[in-house]
């Protein structure tokens, strides 16, 4: 009888313990706009089994992949509002919620994925981190889209003037449209999740991004060219609701700060990996690749836009950009 009573009692315990475990775990949704398997889906994966390793699964990640949450735009809002936890995001919507973020979307300010990735892990990067605070967005950790290149049904892009006269889709950025301005194309913002249907039916020629999304989206089926363009290096950022970081205690916010980093380390090696390798693939779809294009006609076109963005951001903060090795 008393085994009976003792094996009953560990069995209530036992119950008792799962359940406390189940209310104290807390499920956090992230969304991002590209499929689960692309670089946005490999960063946010390291991301949240990180954070839930280093919480010891009192938190983990719900995660909401291709724009199933809405576009970029929408999901920052509902980060800064409280109404979604998480974002993996690149920079091209966020300075319309950060405005000072918008410089790193100037055409040809960065040299190549080195320099752009030394300035985002130092000094400008987390003051740039610590910028989005006061606009209630905690951001983690700089991730990566990559340089973006230009796809369009019409002909192939080897200099500037090949450009001029295209309906392009871009991201709702400013900074980016009056630089594409230069090159004769005409920007049409748009939301990523209209994409693919716009390009199928012809609403726009073309659009530009890195090659990991041209993979993840498949654009190989409703886009003939592709040049290698890359005009503009696109940040991206793992973004935190501040009713989440308020909650969180010191060394749950040192946990979840390096579960970010380590999600930003995968994310650009998933870059690496598809810049590698993606340009044969989308040949083996059907693309024309132009490899060797023209950039000194982008960066000529572009340079008489340079003005206005010294006046915008300061040309001593342009300068610092471009000084670090």
């Amino acid at each position: 009888m008393k085994t009976t009573l003792t094996r009953i009692a560990l069995a209530v315990a036992a119950s008792v313990a799962t359940i406390g475990a189940a209310q104290a775990q807390t499920v956090l949704k992230i969304g991002y706009a590209t499929s689960k398997e692309s670089h946005y889906g490999v960063g946010s994966t390291v991301f949240c089994d990180e954070m839930e390793k280093g919480t010891q699964g009192r938190y983990r990640c719900q995660q909401f992949p291709s724009s199933a949450l809405g576009g970029e735009r929408e999901m920052i809002e509902a980060v800064q509002l409280g109404t979604l936890d998480l974002v993996n995001t690149s920079t091209g919507p966020l300075g319309n919620f950060v405005p000072e973020v918008k410089i790193v979307d100037i055409p040809f300010l960065f040299r190549g994925y080195d320099h752009a990735r030394k300035t985002l892990d130092g000094p400008i990067g987390e003051d740039l981190l610590a910028k989005m605070r006061a606009k209630n967005l905690i951001g983690l950790a700089w991730t990566e889209n990559g340089f973006r290149h230009m796809t369009n049904n019409k002909r192939p892009i080897v200099k500037a003037e090949d450009a001029k006269g295209l309906k392009m889709r871009t991201m709702e950025n400013k900074v980016h449209m009056d630089g594409y301005k230069t090159f004769g194309i005409l920007p049409t913002p748009m939301p990523f999740p209209e994409l693919f249907t716009a390009l199928q039916q012809g609403t726009v020629d073309g659009q530009e991004n890195p090659i990991p999304v041209i993979l993840s989206a498949k654009f190989a089926q409703v886009q003939k060219h592709l040049s290698l363009t890359g005009h503009v290096y696109s940040p991206a950022v793992i973004i935190l609701s501040p009713a989440v970081w308020n909650k969180l205690s010191d060394a749950d916010k040192k946990v979840f700060v390096e579960a970010a980093r380590k999600g930003a380390a995968a994310q650009r090696k998933k870059v690496n990996d598809d810049e590698a390798n993606g340009i044969a693939q989308l040949r083996k779809d059907g693309m024309q690749v132009v490899e060797n294009v023209d950039g000194e006609s982008f960066r000529k076109a572009v340079a008489t836009v340079f003005p206005e963005y010294a006046k915008e951001f300061g040309a001593d903060r342009i300068a610092a950009i471009q000084a670090v090795k």
